[in-house]
């Protein structure tokens, strides 16, 4: 553990050594503009195409075309959900929620666009719509749906519960639905399981410790975030066990609720002109 006091007097600049500015590591006016006009124009065509229902403390897996939209919708009470997403033709090409964090911030909402992992680095969904967007940041740094979080997992539950077994954590269950989606064994599919958007889940960093805190989520049923698929896509979501994320993760304790999936294909030429991202343009020398 940390001492409670730092064991290192401060240097007789200290004031002028923390009173520099930051200066933003990624300025994104150098990023491509997603076409929020165009986009916003064809939600007004969406048609329902699918829908899917994610058990409570289960996961389960989806499949957009590339151009399609989706929306995960809270339907009957506080439920946060994590989010992964696949490259459908290639599980390499994943969501990348480091770089995401860099580019657009610890929380994401309409306009941010989920990036993919080396070497493709290209969007993979932008979000076009959130019903949360008015919740902000609270007094306490608290926001909705994080790219800061990993995902609760069985590994990190056994080593603070001294060696207890829980196998409804997010990461088993997105494991379980990648597998039944592809066929993989359990093994294979856990390592491409990664880490999440923490959709509805409100979180953020304690200012005293810097520590990763929860907080009862403010989703309602109706609630929704919704996304245009950039590429065709393989997702999977989880509904939390932990609800709400109000007390605690990966337990059975926790009230929890479904999420819906909801897939939507925009009417014929609603996106004329429109082409996938390319991915990135970088030639992999790396200076050899």
């Amino acid at each position: 553990m940390k001492p409670d006091r730092p064991e290192t007097p401060p240097p007789a600049d200290a004031a002028a050594r923390r009173a520099v500015a930051p200066v933003i590591c990624y300025p994104t006016a150098g990023l491509p503009p997603a076409p929020m006009a165009l986009y916003r124009a064809a939600r007004e065509t969406l048609s329902p195409l699918a829908e899917i229902v994610v058990p409570p403390r289960e996961a389960r897996s989806f499949r957009v075309p590339v151009g399609h939209f989706f929306r995960i919708r809270s339907v009957e009470g506080p439920q946060v959900g994590d989010l992964n997403l696949w490259h459908a033709a290639d599980l390499s090409e994943r969501f990348y929620s480091g770089k995401t964090r860099a580019l657009h911030g610890t929380h994401l909402s309409t306009g941010d666009r989920l990036w993919s992992a080396f070497p493709h680095l290209r969007p993979m969904a932008t979000i076009t719509r959130d019903t949360l967007d008015w919740y902000g940041f609270d007094a306490f740094g608290g926001a909705v749906h994080d790219v800061i979080g990993t995902r609760c997992d069985p590994y990190t539950h056994a080593l603070l519960s001294q060696g207890g077994i829980y196998h409804h954590c997010c990461h088993s269950n997105l494991t379980r639905a990648l597998a039944a989606a592809t066929g993989l064994p359990l093994p294979e599919a856990e390592a491409h399981v990664h880490d999440v958007l923490n959709v509805f889940m409100c979180t953020g960093f304690t200012r005293d410790t810097g520590q990763y805190f929860m907080k009862a989520s403010p989703v309602r049923p109706g609630d929704y975030l919704e996304f245009f698929a950039e590429i065709d896509l393989l997702g999977a979501l989880s509904a939390c066990p932990g609800g709400d994320c109000s007390a605690e993760h990966s337990t059975d304790r926790a009230a929890c609720f479904p999420l819906v999936v909801e897939i939507l294909r925009p009417a014929a030429g609603a996106l004329a002109g429109w082409q996938p991202p390319a991915p990135s343009g970088y030639d992999r020398s790396h200076g050899s």
